[in-house]
């Protein structure tokens, strides 16, 4: 008997932790859950759809041979009668951030996008144009002409805690304003996309699908903490949001000048290891190593040299070269910046005035449909690249196969100098020269490898 009453008391002990552990885990969604619904019933008005259209020249013959250079020479213009231009449709989302039409989105959702279409909750649609777009953290700010709009508050990134209860709302697969819920997993995360590298991600376990970059992704509060962004595509579970805070610094800048004026300090990186620290003389693996400072740059004009450990910016210490490139983009063009330095056994300090951040080629797409080429003012970057050594022009970046200046042989890395006689210094002279062209043929001046050349093309 009393063996049974033993097993009987184990018995209702194990039903009450079940039930108590139950009662426990449920608890916190059904408060959230209430929560939730007035956050979607909220900020749901201020999401919105973006479809976006780009025209590209696409083959229409799939055979391997067919972009062969000797099979177009041959055939010569005959190629253009094999290809078209076609519209590559894409889809994002994205919120209002003022009552007059100013919208947040992710720049991959927009970028080079020939039209763009905002669709609000109401279904009412709008033609958008791009404000500000800055490719370093993937934001751009777009607009329609509207006014008397809903829009959502920002909040503060920097208050979210691992755990938090987070919502997305966005429009993944075109499926408008789906809702999903989940928790912050992690902070300061680092993702690489292509040949960029992106700092200081949220981590969410809220389901974010193709289609939701651009969305919000709100506390429960209804504000705006991130930008959902991206994916890990073979896993569950995994999304990444850029932190509001991250927005909220670049905003006036992109809105008032369509660009960031970031500090830029001219530096390249390497991280500290134990073993270099002891080849330094530092106690311990802290700090980060200036592999190579960039000629003319503000670090080499106020005394930064390649060998210093920079240890602290602003007092703050900084152990990784992410660390140290969030310090720096913190702070806009002009601003100072005191950096803690260590050098040959000793820590000084060095103030320096941050430069701006040399912007990114400004490519034209304007001929890319009529002459088949993009191309780009003459940077640094570039004329290291194809080796250019004219001093003035715009350098193709991109040739479109079977297009009339595939078919007329010109090459990604040639310099136009002028078109039709008239002479192209950068790419506003280049779009103002090409712009207005019609029917017939277009001669340049052509760079190559040293060499001047001309080349006719017929346009059609």
């Amino acid at each position: 008997m009393k063996r049974l009453s033993f097993k009987i008391l184990i018995l209702f002990l194990l039903l009450g932790t079940i039930w108590g552990s139950n009662v426990f885990a449920l608890s916190a969604p059904q408060t959230a859950g209430a929560d939730i619904v007035e956050i979607v019933k909220k900020a749901g008005p201020a999401v919105v759809n973006i479809d976006t259209v780009t025209m590209v020249r696409r083959s229409l013959i799939p055979f391997p041979f067919f972009d062969d250079p000797l099979w177009k020479r041959f055939f010569g213009e005959e190629y253009e009668r094999f290809t078209r231009i076609i519209p590559m449709r894409g889809k994002g989302s994205g919120f209002i951030i003022s009552d007059d039409g100013y919208i947040l989105t992710n720049n991959h959702v927009i970028q080079g996008a020939d039209e763009i279409v905002v669709t609000l909750a109401d279904n009412r649609k709008f033609n958008a144009k791009v404000v500000g777009a800055d490719p370093t953290v993937d934001l751009a700010v777009i607009k329609i002409d509207a006014k008397g709009l809903p829009s959502l508050p920002l909040g503060d990134s920097d208050k979210v805690e691992v755990g938090e209860w987070v919502v997305a709302i966005g429009n993944p697969f075109g499926l408008s304003h789906t809702v999903t819920v989940g928790v912050i997993s992690a902070k300061g995360r680092t993702i690489a996309a292509g040949d960029r590298s992106f700092e200081n991600f949220l981590q969410t376990d809220a389901a974010i699908n193709p289609g939701n970059s651009g969305g919000p992704l709100l506390n429960l509060k209804g504000e705006v903490i991130g930008i959902n962004t991206a994916i890990i595509p073979y896993a569950q579970g995994i999304g990444f949001a850029i932190p509001v805070n991250t927005a909220k610094q670049i905003l006036n800048d992109l809105i008032k000048f369509g660009r960031v004026k970031r500090g830029w300090l001219g530096i390249y990186l390497q991280a500290m290891t134990p073993s270099l620290a002891k080849g330094f003389g530092l106690k311990e693996a802290k700090g980060v190593i200036v592999a190579r400072v960039i000629s003319g740059s503000p670090a080499e004009k106020y005394g930064l040299k390649r060998g210093d450990v920079i240890l602290k910016v602003d007092d703050k210490e900084v152990n990784s070269p992410a660390e140290l490139q969030i310090a720096i983009r913190s702070h806009k063009a002009g601003e100072k910046v005191k950096l803690t330095v260590w050098r040959r056994g000793k820590t000084i300090e060095i103030s320096v005035v941050l430069g701006e951040i040399p912007q990114e080629e400004k490519v034209s797409k304007i001929s890319e449909e009529t002459i088949g080429i993009r191309v780009s003012d003459i940077t640094p970057e570039l004329r290291r690249k194809y080796d250019i050594t004219e001093k003035h022009g715009v350098v193709i970046t991109y040739v479109d196969p079977n297009s009339p200046a595939d078919v007329a042989d010109l090459r990604e890395g040639d310099v136009i100098l002028e078109v039709n006689g008239r002479e192209i210094r950068d790419v506003q002279d280049w779009e103002e020269a090409v712009s207005g062209l019609g029917k017939g043929s277009i001669v340049f001046l052509v760079s190559r490898s040293g060499n001047t050349f001309f080349v006719s093309i017929s346009l059609k």
